[in-house]
């Protein structure tokens, strides 16, 4: 078992990280023991034990720890062992270890529960070795470094050498607690050194772990606690043997694969490489004790390093006013000496931390907040770098130029007649204290626009709007001022447009006011020559009395301004005809189509009529013949000799009609005349036809609903002939617009 001349076990610290399968007694991930020397012979001893808490049916910590105290002659002959004591040793505190918290790298589901076991001992001073043992089964399955891992448990132990007892000494203690999880393909820095109380010096190197328990898990209490069994009481003596790794990949001093390859530095401790596999690592480390040339302890540890893929999936950057190449932001500050800096790093839950760094003049400002403020000395050109998770495997870096530029103001004045309305000049009162405006845009607050430097600008309507100038100088720098123009003016021109000039009696006049500017806000005042009035904008008014007629418009502003235009004659308004008509019949129906129609129009020049059947006439009273039934529409236009018409519409019904006789008697005697009794008449367009004949004592005798069919004077046409005498006669249909018929009569049978 030696990896180094002299090398004897003192102390071991197992730290087995990750354990994620749940089996039996699978669940010890580390351990360490360590001493202090109280004095008179007294030493106290602590063992920390690790398990996997995030499986399933694992063994809990053991509520005591079974010791077993050693002592030999030649350490190397288990035989040599003298058995001194045994300690049950209680579970004191516990709690639970916090998993590291990598960037880019999903939270893995890692639960490390750690028990400390505190107690004493007296070991009278000896030329020989105390060793103080403790022993449980078992490792985990997904050890990719050993062989049949999870058959492998652990032994930690203490060795309390002759020197170290001769001067009281205190062994060493590791610093800090190993990472659970490390980024596969990413450079690793790990402190694993440990801190001495008398000062003495450490040197560091890689060596095996050591084999303790067995895989007896559910047989009996004594096989158990053999030292082949899950948890040996009391621990049994050493020599112990080392775990087995797998060849020819992995030794103990070779414990994963990395490129370059993972080592620890003799004298510091740091651990570096950068591994190339995935997967779950054993690793041992031995820090040796010297003082002057005496060895005084040698402590052990060993511990599982789970190396996880660590995408990087965050990317450095802020807001910006250029970019140059895609990879340096550009920002520009105008007038201000202080800058705020916006980030826009991604994706954020895999960022945690900030490092913002700026030269200015030679000295380096940095700031570690999300969105820093920096201010800079004066005008001038500065370089800088945004970087996010700085020294972890997922970092990024943004590089940044800031330009400080000197300040531009934008600023101007207006002039316009407040009363009539005309153009507004607009004069550009911007400076720059340094380079030139390029740009200028103005937005006049009714939606358009002028890039001119002192532009005229006529509006369309009034309102109290605003007026935005924005400016761009030579270093890209801009300035927006807005100011409010309260503009309210009269039109300086009166202009409407009539729908009509000319028109018949009664006549509206749609009156499309395009004066300009003006709104609601406006005293708007109409006068329509025949005595109406309005105050809306664009009115409409009904003429209804013939003549000629002055039409004036009076408009005044909100701030007092008055304007007035006189339309003379503007609308002429001519007589009209007055149509009218009657007809007969006043029913007609499909039995007397034949409609006359007389007009009753006044101050006509000439007729057109239209039927509603597609015919028409320019007769003053036309006759017309429908053939078929219907409502019609009958119009009749009639035209003044000006020109003006009227018309007049009226509806027309062409009735359908049924009409049905029932005679009173018959003579069924074959000689071809009146044989059949069935009624007469037109019956087009009627339905659901039904007639009965039924004798004086309530017997049904004959049933049809075929018009056309007749009663031969036997029962249902079939029997035998049926005596002279009166018989009833029920019919029933439907004509054609829904009308109900009922008709009842008596027929006489007569042979």
């Amino acid at each position: 078992m030696d990896i180094k001349q002299g090398y004897r076990l003192f102390s071991l610290t197992a730290f087995l990280l990750l354990a994620v399968f749940s089996a039996n007694a699978r669940h010890i991930v580390g351990g360490n023991i360590t001493y202090e020397c109280l004095g008179n012979d007294v030493y106290e001893f602590t063992l920390t034990i690790y398990r996997d808490c995030a499986c399933t049916n694992c063994a809990p910590l053991d509520d005591v720890a079974a010791i077993g105290i050693y002592r030999c002659t030649n350490c190397s002959n288990q035989n040599q062992m003298t058995p001194f004591g045994v300690v049950q040793a209680g579970l004191g505190q516990r709690g639970f270890v916090q998993t590291p918290d990598y960037p880019c790298l999903e939270e893995p589901d890692i639960c490390v529960e750690q028990g400390v076991y505190v107690f004493r001992v007296t070991l009278p001073q000896s030329d020989q070795s105390y060793h103080i043992s403790y022993q449980r089964c078992c490792r985990n399955i997904t050890i990719n470094n050993l062989v049949d891992p999870e058959s492998l448990g652990a032994t930690y132990t203490i060795e309390l050498l002759p020197d170290a007892q001769a001067v009281c000494n205190d062994s060493p203690v590791f610093k800090t607690f190993p990472p659970t999880v490390i980024c596969g393909d990413f450079p690793l820095e790990y402190d694993h050194s440990a801190r001495d109380a008398d000062g003495d010096r450490l040197e560091y190197f890689f060596c095996p772990p050591l084999l303790g328990g067995g895989r007896i898990f559910m047989e009996n209490a004594l096989q158990r606690r053999s030292c082949n069994g899950s948890r040996p009481d009391p621990a049994c003596p050493p020599p112990y043997r080392n775990v087995p790794f797998l060849p020819p990949l992995y030794s103990a001093e070779n414990p994963m694969s990395g490129r370059p390859l993972v080592e620890i530095d003799q004298f510091s401790g740091l651990i570096t490489g950068t591994p190339t596999v995935q997967g779950q690592f054993v690793v041992g480390v031995c820090v040796e004790e010297w003082r002057d040339t005496i060895l005084l302890s040698r402590v052990f540890r060993d511990f599982q390093f789970n190396v996880e893929a660590c995408v990087s999936e965050v990317t450095a950057a802020l807001q910006n006013d250029f970019l140059i190449d895609n990879q340096t932001y550009g920002i520009n500050s105008c007038g201000s000496t202080t800058v705020t800096f916006q980030n826009e790093s991604f994706q954020e839950r895999f960022i945690d931390s900030y490092l913002w760094e700026f030269d200015v003049r030679n000295d380096v400002q940095t700031s570690t907040v999300e969105n820093p403020t920096i201010g800079f000395p004066d005008v001038g050109t500065y370089e800088g770098r945004l970087i996010v998770n700085p020294g972890e495997f997922c970092e990024d870096t943004a590089f940044i130029v800031v330009n400080i530029y000197p300040d531009l103001e934008a600023d101007f004045e207006y002039d316009y007649d407040t009363c009539i309305a005309g153009d507004v000049a607009f004069t550009n009162l911007s400076t720059a204290e340094s380079g030139f405006i390029t740009d200028y845009t103005w937005e006049f607050g009714d939606g358009r626009r002028s890039r001119e430097i002192d532009p005229l600008h006529q509006y369309l309507f009034p309102g109290s709007l605003p007026v935005t100038l924005s400016i761009r100088d030579t270093n890209r720098c801009t300035d927006v001022v807005t100011k409010i123009i309260d503009y309210f003016p009269v039109p300086s021109l009166i202009v409407i447009s009539p729908s009509a000039e000319i028109g018949c009696e009664p006549v509206d006049v749609f009156f499309d006011n395009l004066s300009f500017p003006i709104d609601n806000s406006y005293d708007i005042r109409w006068n329509f020559g025949d005595g109406g009035r309005s105050e809306e904008i664009s009115p409409t008014h009904t003429y209804e009395d013939i003549g000629t007629f002055t039409v004036d418009l009076s408009i005044v502003s909100p701030i007092g301004c008055e304007t007035d235009t006189i339309f003379p004659d503007l609308i002429t308004v001519l007589p009209s005809p007055t149509g009218g008509f009657s007809y007969t019949p006043d029913e007609p129906t499909v039995l007397t189509p034949e409609v006359q129609f007389f007009e009753s129009a006044r101050d006509v020049a000439r007729y057109n009529w239209s039927f509603g059947d597609g015919n028409s006439s320019a007769q003053p009273d036309p006759m017309h013949v429908y053939r078929d039934t219907g409502v019609y529409e009958v119009v009749q236009v009639v035209t003044h000799p000006n020109g003006c018409t009227d018309t007049v519409r009226q509806s027309i019904d062409i009735r359908p009609e049924v009409r049905y006789h029932l005679p009173n008697a018959f003579s069924p005697n074959s000689d071809g005349v009146n044989d059949e009794y069935f009624g007469v008449g037109i019956m087009a367009g009627a339905k659901d036809f039904t007639m009965t004949i039924w004798d004086r004592w309530g017997q049904q005798l004959f049933s049809t609903t075929d018009p056309n069919e007749g009663w031969n004077g036997r029962k249902f046409n079939t029997g035998v002939a049926l005596p002279n005498g009166v018989y009833v006669v029920k019919v029933s249909y439907e004509g054609p617009r829904g009308d109900k018929f009922n008709l009842k009569s008596f027929a006489t049978l007569l042979r």
